[in-house]
């Protein structure tokens, strides 16, 4: 499956410590312009198989979804399929690092999913957004700009 959108920035770190922010969920809310954390379900990190609840807001609507990591290669990779939390399946995200001379690249990719009746009726209702890919446009690069800040300190 071919992402959605994807973006990528190269980070003067360690592609370690860059998996550690980006694999951290419940701290994503200090990158993230729309999630604000959450906590793993009877797991201590992120494995594959491992549970996520996210809390999620745009102005005075918030909401929560149910996140399942589905690939995790530690310092490299980690995908995670989202769920509304009555369990429609919505989206899939994913943060690749790729190791360079100097630090690495940070790839974070969106795959839309999910029925049109969630993406043109329920999604907007629920997030007060109804342009979700040119919204996650500007919050892939808001993401990835705060994480390579992080980083970079």
């Amino acid at each position: 499956m071919e992402p959605s959108i994807s973006r990528s920035t190269p980070v003067a770190a360690a592609a370690d410590a860059v998996w550690s922010l980006v694999s951290d969920l419940p701290r994503m809310g200090e990158f993230s312009p729309e999630n604000i954390g959450g906590y793993w379900v009877d797991c201590p990190g992120p494995a594959v198989g491992a549970k996520f609840r996210g809390t999620n807001r745009n102005g005075a609507k918030q909401w929560s979804t149910q996140a399942t990591v589905v690939e995790c290669v530690p310092g490299r990779l980690l995908t995670f399929d989202v769920r509304t939390s009555f369990g429609v399946r919505v989206s899939r995200w994913s943060y690749v690092i790729e190791p360079t001379e100097t630090g690495c690249v940070l790839t974070e990719n969106w795959y839309r999913v999910g029925s049109w009746f969630i993406r043109r009726f329920l999604g907007p209702k629920v997030t007060g957004r109804q342009d979700r890919p040119g919204f996650n446009v500007e919050s892939i690069e808001h993401t990835l700009a705060a994480v390579k800040a992080h980083a970079e300190r």
